[in-house]
Parts: structure tokens; C-alpha cells; sequence
């Protein structure tokens, strides 16, 4: 389990590595024996670490302070969404590199906010940014594996935290996740912004009125053409292809899998269960490079492991079931399926559509726009024309604005430390499952038993 000083490896060892060799790297969630059959996650639940945050409140707070780890791309871009909405001040930002803080503070004082404090002195400088006693809350958007430990020393330090996805790799991580959050009596909220995309939320309010009629089954995927992400020499090329290189399965599940949890009322009267899981045969990144990387190249030294699309079923308590699917490196448009099917009607979206069932014309689909008037969800009737600015089609403006609403009238956060390990989860279930010749693999229950609790 992972601590809250982090990775004694350095984050420039990290990054060298992962673009000049692709060797293991010995990280927490990255080796993986192969043979050796999995010990049932349930069975292992640790003793719990405080009483359960589930519906906890935050205290309400005129401004939220704000500080982040990791202003690269996705920090950066989630830093513009929050400087944008009223009652949130920036007081501290971390990176290795002083020209991406020095980014940050200027998109700050652009914002008509003070510039925040930077933090640029090696790969812990984090550890004395969440020790501040001016922040509120912690927002990580770092590379994968220094999710937990930066996630845990801000926890530790008696923040809030909200964390870039996937919030944690494994079973062992999703555990010390929610124990942190319950002792701390802080949440840790995993920032999973498609939970808030506009037909996302439409679809949840059909599903909440029963115009599906009874949820029993859905279809979720991250697909998603990255190949030429994977092999540049900069930013994600720098470590995201040596997942590819350690591990086999879904290395992605929360964008597809949040939304329809939600549709579910995971961890709201249900929860996912166990999960099989099979691969297909790795070729996507191997002819990727066969075609395009310089024979000269380090790159020639790696070996992928991953398979390139991975299929996994999820079985819930209630016999719901899941279709979750994982591919990055084939040449194919972007899709998260993200489809829910009920007694009364179905709803599959790219692009998003909706059946009813005995409705006019016969077996076709009708726009969902054609139900925005009825369904459509308070958060974008209210901010859909200012959120329309923001990154990922106005999902990320709208989950930002929801978080520090939450943060500043004092209510519960839509999901919690709770979902975040749940959502997660799949990730490390489904490795084992591959290994296992797709055997099923037993979800832990993070909630021990609250999950039968219905709730907004």
C-alpha cells in the first residue's frame, strides 16, 4: 500500500525512463505476477479506517482555496475552469517545471485573483504545499502513479483533495484512499468530468423520472484513438505508453463507467459485484511503430503487453450488467458507448439517441435533443451557455462549478472516495480476470454494507 511520502523513484527518473527504455520501474500498481491466482478483494478488506463519509457535508466556506499539483495540460485546463467560477482563490500551485507555475500565475492574475505561491523544488515539493494552512482543498492532476501518494499526503494534512482520473490502480490504493478519507474526515473526490457532460445529466433525469422504466443493463468504454499521444517525446508520451508495457486490461474504466454507476445508482441501493474480463491480441502500438519510430530509437527496446481492445462484463447485486470496453490503439473514432437500457426504452449515444418503446415509426432511433425541453438538467439550464466556453463541450466548466457549489453552500459532493474506488476498480479486477483465462473476479464492497442505502 502506498504511503503518503510517495514513490522514493523521482519524477524525472520516472519520465527518463518511460521514454528512453521502457524497463520496469518497480511503482506500486505497475508489476504484476502473472501467474499467481488472485486473492478474492473482498475477502481482503482492511479494518476501516474511521466512520464512513458517505453523505458527509462539506463545511460551508465563503471562498474555496484552492491549491494544484500538476500544471501541464490537464491541470492547466482545469486551473482556467476554476479561476472562472466566483469564491475561488488559487493560494499555491506545484510543478517540476517553473515555467508551467509561472503559466498558472499568470492565468491567474489574468483571472483578477493574486498569484499563487509556487512550488518547483523536486518531485516532494508537494509535501509542503497540502501542509499550507490557507487551503481548503488539493486538486492532483499529475501523472498516474503519484495519484495516491499526493492524494494521501493532502489527506493527511486535513484537505480535501480532488483527483485527476483514475484516482487510484489498485485494489490496495482504492483502500488506502478510502480509509485516509474517512480518517481525515475529508473527502477525496475523483474528477471524473464526464459525469457532468449535458447528455449525461439529461439522461440520468429521464433515468431518475422512469422514462427508461427499470435500469438492467448498460454499455460503457473509453475508445479512443491515442497512438501518436503514446510515442511523442513530451508531455503523456513521457509515461503513459509504459502502462502498455506492465499490464493487460482496462487501463481506463471511470470516463465510460461513471455515468452509467450513475444511471445505476451504484452505491445508492446497488453496487458492482464481480467482473470477467478478456483482451484481444496487442498489435495496435507494435505496428504503430513499425510504421513511424525510428528503427535507431529506444522505443525498439519495448515490449507491449496490453491488449489492444479489452472487454470486461460487470455483474451488479441487484443482476444488473455491464458491457466495459478499452481501447486506445486502434483507428477508430472517439466512443464511450455510454448506453442504459431499461423495461420502458434505451438511450445509446455517438451520437445521442433514444428509443421508446412502442413509439411512432417503428424500430429508429430519435435525437435525444427531441427530449432536452423535458429532461434537460438544472446545471445546464442554468450556466449551458457559459459552460459551452469550457473544455470537453462545457462537462469540465460544469463539474468544476458543481464542486465549489457544494464546497460553498455546504452540501454533500455528488460522488465520494466511495465511487472513486469503485469506479476504479475495474482497472486491477479486470488485469486478473485477463490473467486468470477470464475468470470472474469479486468487487470489494468500500462502502462495507452502506451501499444499500438510498440516496440522491
Amino acid at each position: 500500500m502506498s504511503d503518503s511520502k510517495g514513490p522514493k523513484v523521482s519524477r524525472r527518473e520516472l519520465l527518463k525512463a518511460a521514454a528512453l527504455t521502457g524497463v520496469g520501474l518497480g511503482l506500486p500498481g505497475l508489476a504484476r505476477s502473472a501467474g499467481a491466482a488472485p486473492a478474492s478483494p473482498a475477502a481482503a478488506a482492511p479494518e476501516a479506517g474511521g466512520e464512513s463519509v458517505m453523505g458527509m457535508k462539506f463545511t460551508p466556506m465563503e471562498t474555496v482555496r484552492l491549491g494544484i499539483i500538476g500544471v501541464g495540460g490537464r491541470g492547466t485546463s482545469l486551473l482556467h475552469e476554476f479561476v472562472d467560477v466566483e469564491g475561488v482563490k488559487v493560494n499555491a500551485v506545484c510543478d517540476l517545471e517553473a515555467a508551467k507555475t509561472e503559466n498558472a500565475r499568470g492565468i491567474c492574475t489574468k483571472a483578477k485573483l493574486a498569484a499563487p505561491e509556487a512550488y518547483t523544488k523536486g518531485d516532494h515539493d508537494f509535501e509542503n504545499l497540502v501542509k499550507r494552512d490557507d487551503l481548503d482543498v488539493v486538486l492532483i492532476a499529475t501523472p498516474w502513479d503519484w495519484h495516491v501518494p499526493m492524494a494521501l499526503a493532502a489527506l493527511g494534512s486535513g484537505k480535501h483533495v480532488l483527483v485527476e482520473v483514475p484516482a487510484a490502480s489498485t485494489i490496495d490504493d482504492c483502500w488506502a484512499l478510502v480509509n485516509a478519507s474517512e480518517k481525515a474526515r475529508r473527502h477525496c473526490i475523483m474528477t471524473e468530468n464526464c459525469c457532468y457532460g449535458e447528455s449525461e445529466l439529461t439522461v440520468l433525469n429521464m433515468v431518475k423520472a422512469g422514462a427508461l422504466g427499470e435500469v438492467k443493463h448498460g454499455e460503457a468504454a473509453y475508445i479512443h484513438d491515442l497512438r501518436d499521444l503514446l510515442f511523442k517525446d513530451e508531455g503523456e508520451g513521457l509515461w503513459r505508453r509504459v502502462p502498455h508495457q506492465k499490464r493487460n486490461g482496462n487501463l481506463y474504466p471511470t470516463h465510460g463507467l461513471g455515468p452509467v454507476a450513475q444511471y445505476m445508482g451504484i452505491h445508492r441501493g446497488d453496487r458492482f459485484e464481480y467482473l470477467v474480463s478478456m483482451s484481444s491480441p496487442e498489435l495496435g502500438l507494435t505496428k504503430w511503430r513499425e510504421a513511424r519510430v525510428a528503427k535507431d530509437s529506444p522505443k525498439w527496446k519495448e515490449t507491449y503487453t496490453q491488449g489492444d481492445m479489452n472487454t470486461s462484463l460487470i455483474k451488479t447485486a441487484k443482476g444488473r450488467t455491464i458491457v466495459l470496453q478499452h481501447d486506445v490503439c486502434s483507428p477508430r473514432p472517439y466512443d464511450r458507448i455510454n448506453l442504459v437500457s431499461g423495461t420502458k426504452g434505451c438511450f445509446r449515444d455517438y451520437p445521442p439517441r433514444v428509443y421508446f418503446d412502442g413509439q411512432a415509426g417503428g424500430e429508429k432511433w430519435a435525437p435525444l435533443k427531441q427530449h432536452k425541453e423535458r429532461y434537460e438538467h438544472a446545471l445546464w439550464k442554468q450556466l449551458g451557455k457559459r459552460a459551452k466556453k469550457g473544455g470537453h463541450g462545457g462537462m469540465d466548466y460544469v463539474m468544476a462549478w458543481r464542486l465549489v457549489e457544494c464546497m460553498r453552500k455546504g452540501l454533500a459532493p455528488d460522488t465520494d472516495v466511495y465511487d472513486a474506488a469503485a469506479w476504479c476498480a475495474p482497472a486491477p479486477l479486470s488485469e486478473q480476470s485477463v490473467a486468470q483465462g477470464s475468470a470472474p473476479m469479486a468487487f470489494p464492497d468500500f462502502t462495507r454494507g452502506r451501499w444499500k442505502e438510498e440516496r440522491a
